[in-house]
């Protein structure tokens, strides 16, 4: 199954399951492809004590899923992409919602 995942949130907890659900996922032989907007581009700085959102996204490409960043959402907020989460488009974001199966928002 192709999973598309919309992340938008930026509380840590939220992110953290979201990519957990995405390396599960992954785990079963789907396909994983993550889109953060919004706020959701600010995840790798999220991490806590209890929610190591930054490990679940590296654990998540390590497994063969994508991770895109809105580049117009990074702009606003005077950011660029990473090598983990590089400047993407809304045709990326179109792309994952018309070719997966599932899309989930978190």
């Amino acid at each position: 199954m192709k999973i598309g995942i919309v992340i938008y949130s930026t509380d840590a907890e939220t992110v953290w399951n979201a990519f957990r659900l995405g390396v599960f996922a992954l785990k079963q032989g789907d396909t994983v492809k993550v889109f953060l907007l919004a706020k959701g581009v600010e995840c790798e700085s999220l991490d806590t004590d209890h929610f190591q959102v930054t490990e679940q996204m590296k654990a998540l490409v390590d497994l063969g899923g994508q991770i895109l960043a809105c580049g117009t959402c990074l702009k606003i907020r005077q950011s660029q992409g990473t090598e983990l989460c590089p400047l993407s488009t809304m045709q990326d974001l179109y792309n994952i919602v018309k070719e997966a199966d599932k899309v989930v928002t978190f």
